[in-house]
């Protein structure tokens, strides 16, 4: 049953207003607007029946009162007046009423609009119930649609506006670029359930190191995004990424993975390295390259890289001094051996440059696989993929480049060499490797292609 409660200072409208309503509604009687204040502080009510003219508090200010009650900002109000002008109607509309009665009322009248009110009340609320359930449900959407899958951590478009988000109302803290390396050997070794188990464990890892406020994100394969929001200090950081990389690290071995994976972070400050996402990003980015390129497992700050740079800026040189440095620098006889991503950029610096030079240069691809009867464990394989780099390295030149494409093939570029003396340096690199591996369960093969310009 519907509940009307009854604001009027004159007990014979009270009880006629009862005994015209009692018969389909729960009726309420006040006659004072504080005492329907004091009642609506707790109590229900579908529609009030308020008096315009009271003493202490007119209608006019206790609607004003009800409207900054929470739960019933929405009441409908109905004025009861013994007015007749324009002007009272008009404020009635405009303090918030849904509709007035005139007194003396006449009881059909009070029940059709009462019943009218009550119908177009509980047609709002059910629009306003399926439009809140639609927000919902647009909500989740757009949540999902800001998750990874696998990790259910942010993806890069929403952390980016995230990120920004604190930034431009001053927030500062730290922005990490997390890689994990050699991530592809358990994929590879272990089958693709394990690589997701890892990623989680991944995730759930850097859950464990953050604070309500940071911004956890998968950028894809085994990258994430990590913004610490209030970190600053390099102390801070370096603490923050040990305790990372040491409990991956840790998590890693319990899996007995034997990948040699482990955990590289480069790190970016805000706002000494920058006030906005992308540049935050690009340069942890190139702090995580530099870790990538001096021996991985470790962490990297931009800055410290910005200050070898301006520390080198401080002394202008000349070329003769570029090339003794750099030579310095070079380690002496045998191929380079380069991770994937630099030998890819190589590659191509390569190419550009045999199509403008007509060059004779050599790709081989040395894949090493299983003897027939043999079962040989991932221990085995990548002592063997070491040996197989060691082969290369002595037997090739300093200006011949190598890389693991996986943990069973190598990529060779051989510079200035024909189809014929390379045959004879890969066969050469075959029978080092032969002599450094004696087991016999793995047997190694290659193939040989001259590096073609696009006008060739």
């Amino acid at each position: 049953m519907k509940t009307i409660l009854v604001v009027d200072d004159d007990n014979m409208n009270l009880t006629t207003t009862k005994e015209v309503l009692s018969d389909k509604y729960k009726t309420i009687l006040v006659k004072k607007g504080q005492q329907a204040l004091s009642y609506l502080e707790n109590g229900d009510c579908d529609v009030i029946l308020l008096d315009i003219n009271m003493p202490e508090m007119n209608g006019f200010e206790v609607i004003k009162r009800i409207r900054q009650i929470e739960k019933h900002k929405n009441t409908p109000v109905i004025f009861l007046t013994g007015e007749n002008d324009t002007e009272t109607e008009t404020r009635c509309f405009s303090e918030g009423a849904i509709d007035f009665i005139r007194k003396p009322f006449v009881p059909a009248v009070m029940l059709s609009r009462i019943a009218r009110i009550l119908e177009l009340d509980d047609l709002r609320r059910s629009l306003a119930d399926r439009l809140e359930q639609k927000i919902k449900e647009v909500s989740d959407i757009k949540i999902k649609s800001n998750r990874d899958v696998l990790t259910g951590l942010w993806n890069r478009e929403y952390t980016q506006d995230a990120v920004n988000d604190m930034l431009r109302i001053g927030v500062c803290g730290a922005l990490f670029m997390i890689d994990m390396d050699n991530f592809k050997l358990i994929n590879d070794n272990y089958g693709h359930i394990a690589g997701d188990k890892t990623l989680k464990m991944f995730a759930d890892t850097m859950r464990a190191h953050s604070s309500e406020g940071d911004v956890l994100c998968r950028i894809g394969g085994d990258e994430f995004v990590m913004f610490i929001k209030d970190m600053t200090s390099k102390e801070d950081a370096s603490q923050k990424a040990t305790a990372i990389i040491s409990d991956i690290v840790k998590k890693i071995d319990e899996c007995n993975f034997n990948t040699d994976t482990s955990v590289s972070i480069g790190i970016a400050l805000s706002p000494g390295d920058g006030i906005e996402f992308t540049k935050l990003y690009n340069a942890a980015d190139k702090a995580l390259y530099y870790v990538k390129q001096n021996g991985k497992n470790s962490y990297h700050f931009f800055s410290d890289k910005l200050a070898a740079e301006r520390e080198r800026g401080e002394k202008t040189v000349d070329l003769n001094y570029i090339n003794e440095l750099m030579n310095r620098g070079d380690c002496g006889k045998g191929a380079y051996q380069l991770d994937f991503e630099s030998f890819n950029r190589v590659y191509n610096f390569i190419h550009r440059f045999v199509e403008r030079s007509d060059s004779d240069v050599q790709t081989v691809l040395f894949t090493l696989s299983e003897s027939p009867n043999a079962n040989p464990d991932a221990s085995e394989t990548e002592n063997a993929m070491e040996l197989l780099e060691q082969s290369i390295y002595s037997s090739l030149r300093r200006s011949d480049i190598s890389t693991r494409y996986s943990n069973r093939q190598i990529i060779v570029i051989l510079m200035n060499t024909d189809t014929v003396n390379g045959d004879m340096v890969a066969e050469r690199v075959k029978n080092t490797f032969y002599k450094l591996y004696t087991k016999g369960n793995i047997c190694i093969d290659y193939g040989i292609a001259r590096l073609e310009g696009k006008n060739q």
